[in-house]
């Protein structure tokens, strides 16, 4: 199923909306913006930014909030995208129906490069952020998904052209 590929950019192929978020939500003090672009000719999501740890933040994220979805019926197995940036590693980050708290989520890295590449992640490659979370999730389990700049001090700047899954 393929979730966006910007045919009516911000909002998903299912009509739910991108909502861009920084740690200044919770006192951090990273910055950045989320557009709509043209990059060697492909139509994307760029979030662009500056993550910093200072004041106990570290994180800027794109994120979607899946509920409405009826992912019930099926049993994806994964994420793919078709992404470029920076160099650095991003962060998935999944929320379930057993994540309550702001801080839980599943999570899983990945690197970019400046070309477009398409990434196949697993939802057992996803790790917990903390022990009391169920190991593992099913994709009927999820209630929102972000694309992450988190965690350390860094420049930011990652596309996103298509988001599926599989």
């Amino acid at each position: 199923m393929i979730l966006d590929q910007l045919k009516n950019p911000k909002t998903t192929n299912q009509s739910q909306k991108w909502n861009f978020i920084t740690d200044q939500v919770m006192g951090g003090v990273s910055t950045g913006k989320f557009t709509v672009d043209k990059v060697d000719g492909v139509m994307c999501y760029r979030m662009t930014g500056d993550v910093s740890t200072k004041n106990n933040g570290g994180f800027i994220q794109f994120r979607a909030d899946l509920r409405s979805l009826n992912l019930n019926d099926n049993n994806y197995e994964g994420l793919r995208l078709l992404v470029r940036g920076n160099g650095e590693v991003y962060n998935i980050h999944i929320r379930t129906g057993m994540t309550f708290m702001p801080w839980q989520y599943y999570s899983v890295e990945f690197k970019t490069s400046p070309n477009w590449n398409e990434v196949i992640i697993p939802f057992s490659n996803f790790k917990r952020s903390n022990f009391y979370q169920p190991r593992s999730f099913k994709s009927k389990d999820i209630a929102t998904l972000g694309i992450v700049a988190y965690g350390r001090d860094y420049e930011a700047d990652i596309d996103l052209a298509k988001i599926e899954f599989y």
